[in-house]
């Protein structure tokens, strides 16, 4: 007599192309995270780097507004060392149609990277047609509690007796000058 072969129980468990087809999707979810965070991580250096760029264009151009005499027209540059890392700044002064004013371009690249490239830009102004370094124009101090439109502010309407009726132009400010204090109005 012939055993008749009997049919063999399926085990429940994983083929192996179930299991290929499984590390194939896994993979690729994996690759897409790690795209992800690869790309975050360049851009917070590149912003990091644009950031502290700017930072030393800005110290360059108040370095330069704090000097007592205007800047020369010409272009200069220079290397600085800022965070572990160094920089190169150039700038350039120009002529404005004012000739009390001078426009200041300012661009700053990494020390290594090419004279072509640069990370941050500014423009800037020196100038004393408004009133040279060092002048105080408002006095804050002096402002009235609710300040420029309120209650007790410059545009407060006073009485018209008479006594404010066009009062005579302060004289013009010289360089140095600093803006003396308003007297504070009583009320009567």
């Amino acid at each position: 007599m012939s055993k008749a072969r009997a049919p063999r129980r399926r085990l429940g468990g994983f083929t192996l192309i179930e299991v290929l087809v499984a590390l194939v999707v896994v993979g690729l979810g994996m690759l897409a995270v790690i795209q992800t965070v690869s790309q975050t991580a360049n851009t917070s250096f590149y912003m990091r780097e644009k950031t502290l760029a700017h930072w030393i264009a800005m110290n360059k151009l108040t370095e330069v507004r704090l000097q007592p005499g205007p800047p020369p027209i010409d272009k200069s540059s220079d290397e600085v060392e800022m965070a572990g890392r160094d920089w190169r700044w150039t700038m350039e002064v120009k002529q404005t149609p004012v000739e009390s004013i001078r426009r200041i371009e300012i661009r700053v690249r990494p020390s290594d990277a090419p004279e072509t490239s640069s990370l941050a830009f500014i423009t800037g102004f020196y100038g004393q047609a408004v009133a040279p370094p060092g002048t105080t124009l408002i006095n804050w101090q002096a402002a009235p509690q609710g300040g420029p439109g309120r209650s007790g502010g410059q545009n407060q309407r006073r009485p018209r007796d008479g006594s404010d009726d066009n009062p005579a132009p302060p004289p013009p400010l010289e360089p140095g000058d600093v803006v003396p204090p308003e007297p504070e109005e009583t009320e009567s």
